[in-house]
């Protein structure tokens, strides 16, 4: 699968039009699921946040992290430690401050790993990851493996999330913001020079292009988003651990977006929302004999993922958007009426 044929940036009508669909069913979604779905559907979309950004260094830069989640944990972390153990901090500065450690830290690494390219980026990028998991997993000051509990969510003052359906609506308009943010980023100068870095990097070079900021600078942005989400996490769930941090996390990420589809965000979203959806599917599989279906979910999983990617390499919006063009080449060909026959229709 090729980076190029994989991308999908420009979003037919009929997709803008699901899109604005599944919009109105996240909005109404609380007045028509139970709690408990409610909070799935909420912690759904700070997985698309997430992998909407991984998919600003994937599909648009054409750069391969496995090392992601790093920054999805820090940002966690960063609330559960700005967090007394008696009452609540604001949201209001400490989401600003956790997003900004996380792209801080993103910069740091950034700076050393943008210079390296291939299998060698690939590396390096998981291997500062494990390096982060393992100073926080090893050092009880940090919570060590067992993590660390959040005992209050932020105050936001004007409205309280605590209450699971503010919180929800609050994580939706952030989706929101974040969607309309990378879009626009998408087809300004920024990121046009990005897709050209991902296309061909020599050239861009030739051109006159600073490659080496220019992606440098995506790959601070992409973590700082990647902290957003894992702020939103920590105040979701009140627990932080390691596990965030993890190799399986960043692979999560990659799967999601790899599922929706790379290149236009919107396929982030959806990955995000199908790989958990299946998630759940394939742990929920009856056992068959003494063969426990169920716990094997990372093998349906596996399969899966690979059978997209070999006969839907553009993801899941590449394959309705390929059914919508088909629609409407077949209404296009369509043979008109016989004359008697169109005005027996008539």
């Amino acid at each position: 699968m090729s980076t190029l044929k994989a991308n999908l940036e420009t979003l037919p009508r009929g997709l803008q039009a699901l899109l604005v669909l599944g919009l109105a069913v996240l909005l109404l979604f609380p007045f028509l699921g139970t709690e408990f779905y409610t909070q799935m559907v909420a912690r759904m979309m700070i997985l698309a946040i997430f992998a909407m950004s991984l998919d600003l260094l994937l599909g648009v830069t054409g750069l391969v992290s496995l090392g992601h989640a790093a920054y999805f944990g820090m940002a966690g972390y960063a609330l559960a430690f700005l967090t007394p153990q008696d009452g609540a901090v604001s949201l209001w500065w400490t989401l600003p401050v956790a997003v900004a450690a996380a792209g801080l830290a993103a910069l740091v690494i950034g700076f050393f790993v943008v210079r390296t390219r291939g299998i060698y980026f690939i590396m390096v990028t998981m291997a500062f990851a494990q390096m982060v998991f393992y100073v926080f997993f090893d050092n009880k000051v940090l919570g060590g493996s067992d993590g660390v509990y959040i005992n209050f969510k932020p105050n936001a003052g004007l409205f309280d999330l605590e209450d699971k359906r503010v919180f929800y609506y609050f994580t939706l308009a952030v989706l929101v913001l974040v969607y309309l943010f990378l879009r626009r980023l998408l087809f300004s100068p920024f990121g046009r020079a990005l897709a050209g870095i991902r296309v061909n990097e020599h050239r861009m070079r030739a051109m006159g292009f600073g490659t080496f900021g220019y992606k440098l600078a995506a790959f601070t942005l992409s973590g700082a988003l990647a902290g957003l989400a894992g702020y939103l996490w920590g105040a979701q769930t009140g627990f932080i651990n390691p596990e965030l941090m993890g190799f399986h996390m960043s692979a999560h990420a990659i799967m999601m977006v790899i599922l929706g589809g790379m290149g236009n965000f919107a396929g982030a979203i959806a990955g995000a929302f199908a790989f958990e959806y299946l998630l759940h599917a394939f742990k929920d599989l009856p056992a068959i004999g003494a063969f426990d279906t169920g716990k094997h979910w990372q093998l349906w999983m596996g399969l899966f993922i690979v059978l997209v990617v070999t006969f839907a390499p553009r993801g899941l919006l590449g394959v309705i958007e390929r059914a919508l063009r088909r629609r409407d080449t077949q209404i296009q060909e369509a043979p008109p009426l016989p004359a008697r026959e169109a005005a027996h229709v008539d």
